[in-house]
């Protein structure tokens, strides 16, 4: 069993930066990927960036490549996404998930945090 909580997330303007974090719990050894999705109201969840538990590989999607970076410290269990140059765009719920493999498919991903608003206004 697997605990994800995020925080971070919250209101600033167009070309601000955040960073989230996705405290783990639990038998997380199990899993070899933790990865960052964002879901709009009406839209699917779409996957932002992963990467391996045990290495440094990672893959951002193309809205968020360059500009954004996400990395982990294994020492607190813990998963960031660090987010620069918002734009309004951005505006979703964001969550952290865990999955057995490489993979920004979120049907793939067996468990998941609670979410936290990020709000980009113009």
């Amino acid at each position: 069993q697997v605990q994800l909580v995020e925080s971070g997330g919250g209101s600033v303007q167009a070309g601000g930066t955040l960073r989230l974090s996705c405290v783990a719990s639990g038998r997380t050894d199990s899993y070899n990927v933790m990865g960052w999705f964002r879901q709009v109201p009406g839209k699917e969840r779409e996957g932002i960036a992963a990467r391996y538990t045990g290495g440094d590989s990672q893959y951002y999607a193309a809205s968020v490549k360059g500009r954004s970076t996400i990395s982990r410290d294994n020492a607190k269990n813990s998963l960031y996404l660090e987010m620069n140059s918002l734009k309004p765009d951005d505006t979703a719920m964001y969550y952290c998930a865990a999955a057995p493999f490489y993979t920004l498919n979120p049907r793939d991903y067996d468990y998941w945090g609670q979410g936290t608003q990020v709000t980009v206004s113009p």
